[in-house]
């Protein structure tokens, strides 16, 4: 018989849940640079759309937060080879952000740098991504391109956003600390091809297309939304998941009450709220105004009923 790990002491316990206290809802207000290199087009729809709440353990919180503090090291590292690194923007003090598509897409660099070795006279937008033992061997085997193409895609976007030609792609084995550097070139086309990728999934009102239609495809399986697009789980109740509501350049527009809404209104919704039809696992047999009725795969009625300003269920 197997040995039963040993039990959490009240304090590692009380670590953990510190980190899954403060993580919220996982939600971004934006579609991420760092995910549109993700295969599924209809899951970086569900990402945007908020349909399924990100919640994470406190031991794997804290892992995120291990390779956000390694940023800090690396670009001392970068320093001590001579190399000038800006973490920040001069003229905002914040990180450096690129947006298009209304802001709705985007995402915030690690750094630029000048007086690399490599290429001394040349900025290089910066990424630093940490490894496990098995994807940093993979890494250094096969490169970025081949072994990352969701970093490859982050970086292209960053430097078509910024006009920077080229990026520096720093990645640490989490296991022995061993470094990988790669130079990675600007490809105007690639990065255009992904801007319209972007485009296509934010402004569409209904899923993309699957990568696939079997819920055992392994891609599929350790997909975050995988109990929604597979399994008939249930979305998660957010203006994004309302059909009334439309992104628009510049904000999110809810047509029921004919106003844009910010990002806080966004997660809390209203009584009005009412499922896009595709969210739901059913076909639509009645619809009004303020109702959408579904007869579900196992006969029975379901009723997205907004004139009670609550959702209920009939057979």
């Amino acid at each position: 018989m197997a040995e039963l790990p040993a039990p959490q002491t009240p304090t590692l316990s009380a670590i953990y849940a510190a980190y899954e206290a403060e993580q919220g809802d996982g939600f971004r207000d934006h579609l991420g640079a760092s995910l549109i290199g993700k295969a599924c087009a209809r899951a970086l729809w569900y990402d945007f759309r908020w349909v399924t709440a990100s919640r994470h353990p406190g031991r794997l919180l804290r892992l995120f937060e291990t390779g956000q503090l390694e940023e800090e090291r690396l670009v001392r590292n970068l320093r001590a080879t001579g190399a000038t690194v800006l973490e920040v923007d001069p003229e905002t003090g914040r990180q450096f952000r690129v947006e298009a598509h209304g802001g709705h897409f985007g995402g915030s660099l690690d750094g630029v740098a000048i007086g690399l070795l490599e290429a001394p006279k040349t900025w290089h937008v910066l990424e630093f991504k940490t490894h496990s033992v098995k994807s940093f061997a993979d890494l250094v085997a096969k490169g970025v391109v081949a072994s990352k193409p969701q970093h490859a895609a982050q970086m292209q976007v960053y430097m078509h956003l910024t006009g920077i030609t080229r990026a520096l792609y720093v990645a640490v084995c989490k296991d022995t600390d061993a470094l990988h550097i790669e130079r990675i070139e600007a490809d105007k086309e690639l990065a255009e091809r992904l801007l319209d990728k972007a485009h296509r999934i934010i402004f569409a009102q209904r899923p993309l297309p699957r990568l696939s239609d079997d819920p055992a495809w392994y891609e599929c399986r350790m997909c975050a939304h995988h109990d929604v697009c597979h399994g008939g789980g249930a979305a998660t109740v957010n203006c994004r998941t309302c059909l009334h509501v439309t992104p628009l350049e510049g904000g999110w527009h809810c047509a029921r009450h004919d106003r844009m809404q910010g990002s806080q209104e966004q997660r809390d919704a209203c009584g009005r709220h009412l499922f896009i039809p595709d969210l739901v696992p059913g076909e639509v047999t009645d619809a009004g105004d303020d109702h959408v009725a579904y007869r579900m795969k196992d006969g029975a009625i379901w009723v997205n009923d907004a004139r009670a300003e609550t959702e209920v269920t009939s057979c």
